[in-house]
C-alpha cells in the first residue's frame, strides 16, 4: 500500500488547555505508533509524509497563492527509524494556516505521481487536524469525484468526535466515537471547527454512505487501538510434492503452514559503540590449546570433537556425513493407516502444522484428493504419513486428518513421535498415602472452582456460546515488550529501559468476569484446604555422627534403611539397563551392579578402580572429587557386603600411586574427608586397627608438610611437588 501522513502544523494546533496536551503532540503520538507498527511488522507499505500550515511551501502544485504553506517533508519510501525521528524531533508547530482540503489535493497529487509504474494494493491518506484552519468547499465535488476515480481512500484524525456538535448533520455518526463522547467540551468548538466538521461530515459521507462517518476517529481512540505493534504478516510458501499410497497411486498436492512459530529475526548490525560505524568493528577467532601457555593452533588443524566421560571422542566432516541418514528427495508417502482415537493429543510434536491441498489447476488430483479426504472422515481414521521436506533434511513420521469447510477441504499434518521420543515416567500414587485422601467436600469445592475459572460464556439458554480469553486477538507479549525497548533505545540510547507498558500487562490478565465469578469458590477452597507453617525439625547429631571413625558399633537410635526403601531417584528405574560401571555416574553404577544377583564384586570393584585411575590421570579438581565420591563408595559398599580386604588392598595401592605420581592435591582431600582404611571397629573381617589407619593418613599428612634435612632419598619431581 501507498500512505501518506497529512498532518496539520498551523500555530491552533500547538494550542492546550492547562495540563492537557495540545493536539499537535497527539497527533504526533499517532503517526509515530503508526510507523511504529509498520516498521517492526516488516510491511512493504510506503509512507509520505505531507505537512500543512508551514512558514514554507514545498509542492509540485504551488503557483502564485494556490496551494500555499503546504510542504511535502518525505516523499514515499518504506518506514524507518528516520521516520520516527522526524515526527518526534524535526516536525514543530509552525505559524502558519492552510486549508486541509487543499492538503489532500497535493496528497492525491502526490500519490498519482509517485505510484506510476508501481502496483499497489490501495492508496491512502491519513488526514490529522483540529480543524481551526479556513477552509474552502470550491473544490470540495472535484476532490470526491477523483477519490472515487482514483480509489484513493481517505481517513481523518481529529481531537473531538464529529457529533460533539448536536446542532445539525447526520445523525448516524460514528459508533466507535461515543465511547469518547465526553474527551471534548461540547461549548469548546469555535464556529471554524463546527464548520469544518460540516465538510468533513459532508465528504465523508457521499465518499461513502453507509461507512464513511465511521472512518473519522479521535486521537485518543487511535492510540488505544494503535497500542499493539502490528505483528509480521507472512505469506506461506507452497510445497509441490506427490502424495503417494503404495507404489501404484500418486496425487499431486501443495502444502502450506498454517500454524509455525514466529521468531525474532536479530539481524542487528554491530557498530563500534564511540563512532557507530560498522568498519570499525573487527572480528577475529583464535583456537588454543588447553594449556598453560594457551597455545594457538591453526583452525585446520582443528577438529570436532565430542566429550564422553574423560575421553574426548573426534568426529570429523567425514564420519557426520557418513552418519547423515541419506534421502532421495522430497515425500509425501502415506505408510498406513489407524483410527483417530488412537493418536492422541500429546502425540503432537514439531513446531509446525500444514495444510495440505490439491494441486492447483489438476482437476484429476482434486477429485482423487477429495475422495481420499471425505473417505477418511467417514471412516474415522487418519493417514499415518511419512514426510521429508527435501534431500537435505531427515525424515520424518506424522498424523494427516481430514479438515472439511464449506469454502475448502484439506488434510492437515502433523508430526509424531519415534519410539525413542516417547518418554514413560512412572510416579507412586498418591491414594497410598491415607494423609492425602481428600474429603468429598474437599473435591466438591475444587470441582466448583474449576468450573468457574471456565473461560467460555454461555448464555442462560445453553445455545450461545462466547470465549471470554481470545488468543487470537492477543499479541505476542515477548515481541511487543521487545519492539517498545527496540524503539526506546533507538531515541534514548542512554537512559534506562522503560517499564512494561499497562495494556501488555492488562492483556495477560484473568478476565474480569472470570475473577469475580471464582472469587467465592476460591474462599471455600481455602477454608477446607487451611495452610498451618510446619517449622523445620533440627536434625539431632549424636557423638556418634560426629566421630564417625570411633564408632564401637551400629547405632540403635539411628533407624535402620532398607536398601530397597531409599531414596527415590530416576536412576533406581533404570537398574536393569546399568551392565558396567559407566564414566558419567560410575558411583551409582558400581552401587547398582554390586546389589544385582550373582554379581562379582571384585569384577565390579576392578571396573570401578579403573575409573577411579581415569580421574586421576586428568589432574584437575573436578575429577578428583568425582574419585572422591567413588571411593567414598566403593567402603560403604564393602562393610555393607563384607568386601573389607578388597577395599584395604585397594587403598594401600592407591596410596602408593599417589606417592608415585604426585597428587598431593587429591590426598589432601582424601585427609580431609578422612577416608582411610577399614577398621575391625566398623568391619569384622578387617584386621587394621584404629590407631593403623589413623596413621595410614597422618604419615602421608607429615611428610607432605615437612621433609627430613637428613632424607637424601626421592628425586626432583617429588620435592617439586611436595613444595
Amino acid at each position: 500500500a501507498a500512505i501518506v501522513l497529512c498532518l496539520d502544523v498551523g500555530f491552533t494546533m500547538s494550542n492546550s488547555a492547562s495540563g492537557e496536551e495540545s493536539s499537535l503532540e497527539q497527533a504526533k503520538k499517532v503517526m509515530t505508533k503508526f510507523v511504529q507498527r509498520q516498521v517492526f511488522a516488516e510491511s512493504k507499505d510506503e509512507v509520505a509524509v505531507v505537512l500543512f500550515g508551514t512558514d514554507g511551501t514545498r509542492n509540485d502544485l504551488a503557483s502564485g497563492d494556490q496551494y500555499q504553506n503546504i510542504t511535502v517533508h518525505r516523499s514515499l519510501m518504506l518506514p524507518d527509524f528516520d521516520l520516527l525521528e522526524d515526527i518526534q524531533d524535526v516536525i514543530k508547530p509552525d505559524s502558519e494556516q492552510a486549508d486541509f482540503l487543499d492538503a489532500i489535493i497535493v496528497c492525491m497529487d502526490l500519490l498519482q505521481k509517485e505510484t506510476i509504474g508501481k502496483r499497489y494494493e490501495k492508496r491512502h491518506i491519513e488526514l490529522f487536524t483540529d480543524l481551526s484552519s479556513p477552509v474552502s468547499e470550491d473544490q470540495l465535488e472535484i476532490i470526491i469525484a477523483n477519490l472515487k476515480k482514483t480509489g484513493i481512500s481517505l481517513q481523518f484524525f481529529l481531537p473531538f468526535p464529529v457529533d460533539v456538535d448536536d446542532g445539525g448533520g447526520d445523525t448516524n455518526a460514528s459508533v466507535h466515537s461515543q465511547m469518547h463522547r465526553n474527551s471534548f467540551p461540547r461549548k469548546g468548538l469555535t464556529e471554524q471547527q463546527k464548520e469544518g466538521i460540516d465538510v468533513v461530515r459532508k465528504l465523508m459521507h457521499t465518499l461513502d454512505e453507509e461507512g464513511g462517518l465511521e472512518e473519522i476517529y479521535t486521537f485518543r481512540e487511535s492510540l488505544e487501538r494503535l497500542s499493539m505493534f502490528k505483528k509480521i504478516e507472512r505469506r506461506p510458501m507452497a510445497w509441490p510434492c506427490q502424495l503417494t499410497i503404495g507404489s501404484n497411486l500418486s496425487i499431486r498436492i501443495v502444502a502450506y503452514k498454517s500454524v509455525t512459530e514466529e521468531k525474532v529475526k536479530k539481524m542487528w548490525t554491530v557498530v563500534d559503540a564511540k563512532t557507530l560505524r560498522k568498519d570499525d568493528v573487527q572480528k577475529e577467532t583464535v583456537y588454543c590449546l588447553n594449556d598453560d601457555d594457551e597455545t594457538e593452533v591453526q583452525r585446520d588443524d582443528t577438529i570436532q570433537g565430542f566429550r564422553y566421560g574423560s575421553d574426548i571422542v573426534p568426529f570429523s566432516k567425514e564420519d557426520e556425513e557418513q552418519m547423515k541418514y541419506k534421502t532421495e528427495a522430497k515425500c509425501f508417502s502415506v505408510l498406513g493407516f489407524s483410527r483417530s482415537s488412537q493418536i492422541q493429543r500429546h502425540y503432537y510434536m514439531g513446531n509446525q502444522v500444514l495444510k495440505v491441498f490439491a494441486a492447483k489447476d489438476d482437476e484429476n488430483a482434486a477429485v482423487a484428493f477429495s475422495a481420499l479426504v471425505h473417505a477418511l472422515d467417514e471412516l474415522k481414521v487418519v493417514a499415518i504419513v511419512r514426510y521429508v521436506y527435501d534431500r537435505r533434511c531427515n525424515p520424518q513420521i506424522g498424523v494427516a486428518f481430514p479438515y472439511i469447510k464449506d469454502a475448502y477441504e484439506c488434510l492437515i499434518y502433523v508430526q509424531l513421535p519415534y519410539m525413542e521420543d516417547l518418554r514413560q515416567y512412572i510416579f507412586s500414587s498418591l491414594k497410598n498415602n491415607k494423609k492425602c485422601i481428600p474429603t468429598a467436600d474437599q473435591l466438591s469445592a475444587v470441582d466448583s472452582l474449576i468450573d468457574s475459572m471456565n473461560l467460555i460464556y454461555e448464555d442462560d439458554d445453553g445455545e450461545t456460546f462466547e470465549d471470554l480469553f481470545k488468543p487470537s486477538k492477543i499479541s505476542n507479549p515477548h515481541f511487543q515488550r521487545l519492539y517498545q525497548c527496540l524503539q526506546h533505545k533507538a531515541f534514548h540510547p542512554n537512559e534506562p529501559l522503560p517499564p512494561v507498558e499497562q495494556h501488555i500487562l492488562e492483556m495477560l490478565e484473568v478476565p474480569c468476569v472470570v475473577k469475580e465469578r471464582c472469587q467465592a469458590p476460591l474462599e471455600k477452597v481455602k477454608a477446607l484446604f487451611p495452610l498451618k507453617e510446619v517449622g523445620k525439625k533440627k536434625e539431632e547429631k549424636t557423638a556418634q555422627d560426629i566421630f564417625k571413625d570411633n564408632e564401637d558399633g551400629p547405632n540403635p537410635k539411628k533407624p535402620k534403611i532398607d536398601d530397597e526403601e531409599g531414596s527415590f531417584s530416576i536412576i533406581k528405574l533404570a537398574e536393569g539397563n546399568v551392565t558396567s560401571v559407566g564414566s558419567v555416574n560410575p558411583a551409582e553404577d558400581f552401587r547398582i551392579l554390586v546389589r544385582q544377583k550373582n554379581a562379582d564384586f571384585k569384577d565390579v570393584s576392578q571396573q570401578l578402580i579403573n575409573r577411579i585411575d581415569q580421574f586421576l590421570e586428568n589432574k584437575d579438581s573436578q575429577y578428583y572429587m568425582k574419585g572422591i565420591s567413588c571411593i567414598s563408595v566403593f567402603r560403604e559398599e564393602a562393610i555393607k557386603l563384607s568386601k573389607v580386604q578388597c577395599f584395604n588392598d585397594f587403598l594401600q595401592a592407591l596410596k602408593s600411586k599417589v606417592e608415585d605420581k604426585a597428587l598431593a592435591d587429591f590426598w589432601e582431600i582424601m585427609i580431609q574427608d578422612r577416608i582411610s582404611l577399614i577398621t575391625k571397629d566398623e568391619a569384622e573381617g578387617s584386621l587394621v586397627t584404629s590407631e593403623e589407619a589413623e596413621k595410614f593418613l597422618a604419615s602421608k599428612e607429615k611428610k607432605n608438610e615437612t621433609l627430613p634435612p637428613t632424607d637424601e632419598g626421592g628425586d626432583v619431581d617429588d620435592l617439586v611437588s611436595t613444595i
